[in-house]
């Protein structure tokens, strides 16, 4: 069985390193993305079976990319994730599949995946 594709959508770099680095532990292909306008291009290419996508980025930030995710793929699973939790807040995010705030600790951030992946199947 082909693994799960996971795409990462951060600005800072360390970040999306370490979350491609966990998540291809727990078996999933990773690709990685520094901005909103790269991650749609690779949406539009790719089938993923979850996105995770930071809200706080410059040009295009999370909100407004799950907007445009959402466009090309409405069914498209995204988690949001933010250092930020006041965004559970906001209007826009509820139409992710989750949200978890930033840590180092990714466990929390596995979780979720594992959870909607399941869900989906």
């Amino acid at each position: 069985m082909e693994p799960k594709r996971i795409l990462i959508v951060d600005d800072e770099e360390h970040i999306r390193l370490l979350f491609k680095e966990e998540l291809e532990e727990e078996g999933y292909a990773v690709d990685i993305a520094s901005n909103g306008f790269e991650a749609l291009d690779k949406i539009r290419d790719l089938d993923f079976g979850v996105v995770v996508l930071d809200i706080k980025m410059p040009g295009m930030d999370g909100i407004q990319t799950l907007s445009e995710i959402k466009k090309i793929n409405r069914d498209q699973r995204v988690i949001l994730c933010s250092a930020y939790g006041e965004f559970k807040q906001d209007f826009g995010s509820w139409v992710s599949d989750g949200y978890v705030v930033k840590s180092a600790d990714t466990r929390e951030l596995k979780d979720m995946i594992k959870m909607i992946l399941e869900k989906a199947s």
